[in-house]
Formats: structure tokens, C-alpha cells, sequence
């Protein structure tokens, strides 16, 4: 089997539309029989803030991958200096289940959560309700900030500007250099950063719900963090998930949309069907869409398969013996 680190996976390199491109290709598969996905279980223990949370898949179709990803999320990790994230995913060969591959470190995450939302907005792009939208990204951790270079890399001639907020501050030097930096307004308040958006990210891991205003009419509601929103504030929103049976729960936004204000999964539509088809076409275009990604196993399995299938062919990782 082969050993990969996030300094291998920096060495392959991101290939934005790739991946963005791939997350479409296994959505199309998800609630067939080619991808089967457990509902992921979450192992907490003493901090109850600190979950640890076993992610398995199989995909089909031009991934043909099995394998399980193991990742945890311990918050507090940020006030040390650490990453708040660790991950690890074991890929087994479909066909005699043999560990082919063992993957470590929180880049592929990263990359995942990325090419997730850059299919979103491909898509929501396709709708072409604007020329050039405002883009603002609220929190400015690994997951923001990858989130800005796939934005700026995959749609920049789409952004007339960013707006970047983060409750801890940004340093300037950490936003870029040349295009993008141009682009870029670092800002004191997410209230700034949201109302003067039309397409809103937010990547924080704040403890409680802070944003209690109405989004922009028509704009796209990127919640990666997932517990960001009053429920009083996304009322009424057109809302897309990833998986109900997945989002709903944990304290997510879209629980206490369910609970409070009594968004059903009939009231909600798919991420597969989103991307794919014309539904989206369908929504109101002054309505605010609120993209919940709560995050597929599979996507995982499939982007992970990729970067293994790349590092054999490039001869890039650490062979590992019986």
C-alpha cells in the first residue's frame, strides 16, 4: 500500500475544475446502487465539544473505490496552535477488500469541502442572474482560505470583489498576491462582509449562532460550517442538502430549521438534484438559496481515489511492505 501526506497531496497539486468535476460525476451516482454510504456515526468522550467521526463508502462507476475516512474535529485544537481538523482515510480494493492506500493530514479534507462548493457554484453561476457577483467569506481558517484560492482559481473572471472577515483578524499577507489581493477587502465585521455580498461562505467554528440579519435577496448561501445562522433569518430560504437524513441532526442549522420553523425534507432539494438537470432553473430568483453541505462519505472515497491513482502513476508517496 502507499502511504500519502498533505506534503505528497501539495506535490500532485489542485486541479479545481477536476475536482469540482469529479464531485459532480459521484453525485450523479449517490442513491444508486453504485455508491453505498452508512450513516456516519460520531464517537465523543469526555469534551463534549470534540467529536471524532468514521466516514465509510463504497463508489462506483469510474472511481471503483472502498475505504473509510476517519476524521476529528476537536475545536479547542485552534487556542493551542494546532489544526482543528486530523483526518485519515484507508482505501480498500473493491474486489478483495486489500488496503491499497492509507491517506493522512487535513489537506484532502480541505480539498473536498472546496470542490463541493465549487460545483455548487458552477451551478449557480449557470443561472447567470449577475455579470459579476460579491463574493464574501466569513472566517479565514484552512477551509476559508481554500475556499478563496478555488473561488479565485476556478471563477475569477465571475468576482467583482471579495470581502474576508474573520473574528480572530487576518493578516494581509495571508490573502495573496497580484489578481486576487486586488480583489480582496479584508473587513471589521461579518455584518459588512454579509450584507454587501451576493454569494456568502461561511467557514467559522463558532460555538453559537451569530448571524441573525436576512441574507441579500437572490443570493447564494454557501454554510459550510453548517451552525452559523439563526433559524428566524434563513425562514423562507429555498434550501439544498447534501443528505437530510445526514444534515438533520447534530445542531446543525438545517435541525433547528426543522425544529423551530418546520422545514421538512419535502420543503428542501437535493445537492444531486441541484447540479444536475434544470431543477435549479426552478427556484425564485429573489429568493435566497441556502446550501447545506453536510459532507458525503463518497466524496470523500472519490477525491481520495484520485489523488492515490495520481501518486502511482507520478510515482509520488511512501511504498509500505507486508
Amino acid at each position: 500500500m502507499i502511504y500519502l501526506n498533505d506534503g505528497h497531496i501539495r506535490q500532485l497539486g489542485a486541479d479545481w475544475p477536476l475536482l469540482a468535476g469529479l464531485i459532480a460525476q459521484t453525485t450523479a451516482l449517490l442513491g444508486t446502487s453504485e455508491t453505498v454510504q452508512p450513516l456516519k456515526p460520531y464517537l465523543r468522550f469526555r469534551e463534549p465539544g470534540n467529536r471524532i467521526i468514521a466516514m465509510p463508502a463504497f463508489v462506483g462507476g469510474e472511481t471503483e473505490m472502498s475505504g473509510i475516512k476517519w476524521i476529528a474535529s476537536f475545536p479547542g485544537n485552534t487556542k493551542l496552535g494546532l489544526p482543528r481538523a486530523h483526518g485519515s482515510i484507508v482505501l480498500n480494493d473493491p474486489t478483495t477488500g486489500a488496503p491499497v492506500a492509507f491517506l493522512c493530514g487535513g489537506l484532502l479534507n480541505e480539498l473536498r469541502t472546496a470542490a463541493v462548493s465549487a460545483a455548487m457554484l458552477s451551478a449557480y453561476f449557470q443561472l447567470g442572474r449577475r455579470e459579476r457577483y460579491r463574493i464574501g467569506i466569513i472566517g479565514w481558517g484552512p477551509i476559508g482560505k481554500r475556499h478563496y484560492d478555488m473561488i479565485a482559481t476556478m471563477f475569477g473572471e465571475k468576482v467583482e470583489g471579495m470581502k474576508l472577515f474573520d473574528i480572530r483578524g487576518i493578516d494581509p499577507a495571508s490573502v495573496g498576491t497580484g489578481v486576487r489581493q486586488t480583489k480582496a477587502t479584508v473587513c471589521d465585521s461579518w455584518q459588512e462582509v454579509y450584507r454587501e455580498s451576493d454569494v456568502i461562505v461561511t467557514c467559522t467554528v463558532s460555538p453559537t449562532r451569530y448571524i441573525d440579519e436576512p441574507p441579500v435577496p437572490g443570493s447564494l448561501l454557501v454554510n459550510v460550517s453548517l451552525r452559523d445562522y439563526e433559524p428566524k433569518c434563513v425562514r423562507g430560504t429555498q434550501v439544498i442538502v447534501d443528505s437530510w437524513q445526514e444534515v438533520c441532526r447534530e445542531n446543525t442549522d438545517i435541525e433547528q430549521l426543522h425544529l423551530h420553523e418546520g422545514l421538512a425534507e419535502q420543503d428542501t432539494m437535493t445537492f444531486r438534484d441541484a447540479i444536475r438537470g434544470d431543477r435549479l432553473c426552478s427556484l425564485m430568483p429573489d429568493v435566497p438559496i441556502f446550501f447545506n453541505p453536510m459532507g458525503m462519505a463518497a466524496f470523500d472515497i472519490a477525491v481520495a481515489a484520485y489523488y492515490w491513482r495520481e501518486a502511482v502513476l507520478k510515482s509520488v508517496g511512501v511504498h509500505l511492505d507486508a
